[in-house]
Formats: structure tokens, sequence, C-alpha cells
């Protein structure tokens, strides 16, 4: 099954959205504290004051994927996850406390995001923590043959690729021209994959041949 889901909107929460303002400094500079409500669940997640690759906070499509998992939880049943651009780990973290969900994490080859990612799972009650993939987009695959049937992506749009098995999920909420936009659309039927749109902005990708 080759099937992709994303949600698109804008890039900023609303101003009542779910994410805290209240904030820790550590000692440690380079780091921040916040709060962030997702549903039925309240995490404490360390980010980075800045990070090179963005994988430094919560985007505003983090929030939105999780609500709209939970409200679509079927999906997810029985399968295994990897989840694309984890950047603190905060949704497979909510992820695998509410449904026990067996969830890989994977970002760039970088150990401040890998330690970074380990950290948010032993302080929000996660431990062994979850297994992780380091994979720098370009390169090989450093899995050769994926066992995943899920995977799950937030804000990350730009850059993504889909695997050639698994189910793919992804939420975007970064503000950008609609003709950047289309470039994905574009690129997906220049693929030869149909996108067809199931509402609130949540699109299914499959090939032409496949029906959601």
């Amino acid at each position: 099954m080759d099937i992709a889901l994303f949600s698109p909107a804008s890039l900023f929460a609303d101003p009542d959205g779910d994410s805290n303002d209240e904030e820790t400094k550590e000692s440690h500079q380079n780091f921040v504290e916040r709060k962030h409500q997702f549903p039925g669940m309240e995490l404490i997640i360390r980010e980075f004051s800045f990070h090179q690759l963005n994988a430094n906070l919560l985007w505003p499509g983090t929030f939105a994927f999780a609500e709209w998992l939970v409200q679509n939880r079927s999906w997810m049943a029985g399968r295994r996850v990897i989840e694309l651009g984890s950047g603190t780990g905060a949704l497979a973290i909510f992820l695998h406390k509410s449904f026990n969900l067996d969830i890989t994490t994977s970002d760039y080859d970088d150990p401040d995001i890998e330690d970074n990612i380990a950290h948010n799972c032993r302080f929000n009650g996660i431990i062994p923590v979850l297994p992780h993939i380091k994979h720098s987009w370009g390169e090989i695959f450093p899995i050769t043959n994926p066992d995943w049937n899920l995977v799950i992506a937030s804000d990350i749009l730009l850059y993504a690729c889909l695997l050639p098995r698994p189910a793919f999920f992804m939420s975007w909420r970064r503000r950008i021209r609609k003709e950047d936009e289309s470039l994905f659309f574009n690129g997906c039927d220049e693929a030869g994959l149909e996108v067809q749109h199931l509402g609130t902005r949540v699109y299914c990708i499959v090939p032409r041949e496949v029906n959601c």
C-alpha cells in the first residue's frame, strides 16, 4: 500500500492554540524547556534556542496533526510507524504515551538532535527511549529493507519524499506562496500520484490505480 496523507495550513498557531507560553530556561543557554498541551496530555519538551536545520522547536503543524491523528486513530491501529523530521521528538512521544504506538523517530544525522529526543523521552517517562534513525535527506536511507507500514511527518512538506511501500501521513502548517505550494502537488502528478482531498486540508496521495 502506498498512501500519503498530509494537512497543510498556516504557519502560525491560532491565538488560543495549544502551546503554553510558560517557559523555563535551563542553566545551559542552548536550551529552553516549554510546556505544551497535546490532546489529553501535557508534555514538557526541551527545545534548542536555535538550530540551523529547524529542529529547534515545535512547529504548529505538530499540534494540528496530533489532534487529527487522535480523531482518526484507526489509521494507526496495529501499525509500525516511523516519523520523519522528528525534531524534538514531541509528536512521537505523545503518540507512544497515548496509544502505546510502536514508533521510531528519525532526523538529520546530528548528535544534538538525537540526544535531545532521548532527553525528552526520558523526561516524559519513556524508558527505554524510542528507537532513532539518523538520516540526512538526499543520502541513501540506512535501513535497506524497512518494515514500517506507516510514515508520518509534521511541517516538512518542502523537503518531503515518499518511501516506496509504507503509507505516509503529513501535516503542514508553513506559510508559503501558493505557487510554491503547487510545486508539491505538481510533483505528485508528474510522479503518477493522485491527490484526493479528504477535508480540513487533509489529503490522501496514492498511485493513480489505488484508492484511499
